[in-house]
C-alpha cells in the first residue's frame, strides 16, 4: 500500500439529537445523528403494528373472512 495517502483513524464522539454521546472508531472527528439506539422506537419498544392490523382487516374483509369463521 501507498505510504501517507489513507485518511487517519481517530477516536469519534457521536452525539445524537435526543442527547446520548458515545465514542467509536472513524477517520472523522465527530458525527451528528438524529436517531440512535436510546431513542429509535424499534430499540425503545415504542414501535406500533397498527398499520398491520389494518392490512389484516382489510385483506379479511376483501375476502369475506370473518372473526367467528377464524374461532372455529
Amino acid at each position: 500500500m501507498k505510504k501517507n495517502i489513507h485518511p487517519t483513524y481517530v477516536t469519534t464522539k457521536v452525539t445524537c439529537s435526543c442527547g446520548n454521546e458515545f465514542e467509536v472508531k472513524s477517520n472523522k472527528e465527530a458525527l451528528h445523528l438524529e436517531v440512535c439506539d436510546k431513542c429509535h422506537p424499534f430499540y425503545t419498544g415504542k414501535q406500533s403494528n397498527v398499520s398491520r392490523k389494518g392490512n389484516i382487516d382489510k385483506f379479511n374483509k376483501k375476502y369475506g373472512i370473518h372473526a367467528e369463521e377464524k374461532a372455529a
